[in-house]
């Protein structure tokens, strides 16, 4: 169904702060089309919004970039004399977090595969109403669901990015999960994937090259 990770777009309050951000802190080269800013990262594209269109990109995301296990450290020193960072360890992987202008959780794990500093994106968090639905939904789109909270009404997902659907709370950091979030998939079949969960979205749109589905908490989907 869902083949890979396109792209994750945020929405900024101005877009040449927003992009100065991720230009000097995390070295990414941005290319601007149609009022959008789009960095490249590994495969994946991150792109910054100012408000105005739909669909929005989202708000107080928590999201995660990789990087290379020997390249952490690099990223850890510096970064440390910028930004209060948070620290926590998964197994033997470990994670860094801090904030950008406004008000994005942005994680760099120590796991991803490659050479370049940073080599993808490989979480996401979205905010939802109702996590049991939610994970249905998801699930309905080749999501798995490995692992659960015990303590937090949360659950993780597996399939082209990781995904973890949180009831409103805060989390890792202090991070929400994002609303109104704007993410696109590759698709072996757009019509087909989207036909999976038509009779739940808010909405199903063709697109010239693709489908947009809005998930029942608003979040918009594309397949291409």
């Amino acid at each position: 169904m869902l083949a890979g990770l396109r792209w994750l777009a945020l929405e900024v309050k101005y877009l040449d702060r927003a992009r100065s951000f991720y230009e000097t802190h995390l070295d990414l080269s941005a290319r601007e089309n149609d009022g959008e800013v789009a960095f490249e990262v590994g495969d994946h594209r991150l792109v910054l919004r100012e408000p105005g269109g739909v669909p929005r990109g989202g708000l107080h995301t928590h999201f995660a970039f990789a990087a290379p296990a020997d390249r952490y450290d690099e990223w850890y020193d510096r970064l440390d004399g910028e930004f209060d960072l948070v620290e926590h360890e998964f197994g033997s992987a470990r994670s860094l977090y801090f904030y950008d202008p406004d008000g994005n959780c942005v994680e760099i794990g120590g796991g991803g595969d490659g050479v370049e500093p940073i080599t993808g994106i490989f979480e996401i968090v979205l905010e939802v109403e109702d996590v049991e639905r939610a994970e249905s939904f998801y699930g309905d789109l080749g999501f798995e669901t490995y692992d659960r909270g015990s303590e937090r009404r949360r659950v993780r997902m597996g399939g082209p990015v990781d995904l973890e659907l949180w009831e409103p709370q805060l989390g890792i950091a202090d991070a929400r999960g994002g609303v109104h979030v704007d993410v696109g998939f590759d698709a072996d079949d757009p019509n087909a994937t989207a036909e999976r969960v038509a009779d739940r979205a808010c909405d199903v749109r063709t697109l010239s090259d693709g489908v947009r589905v809005r998930d029942p908490d608003g979040h918009s989907l594309t397949f291409r």
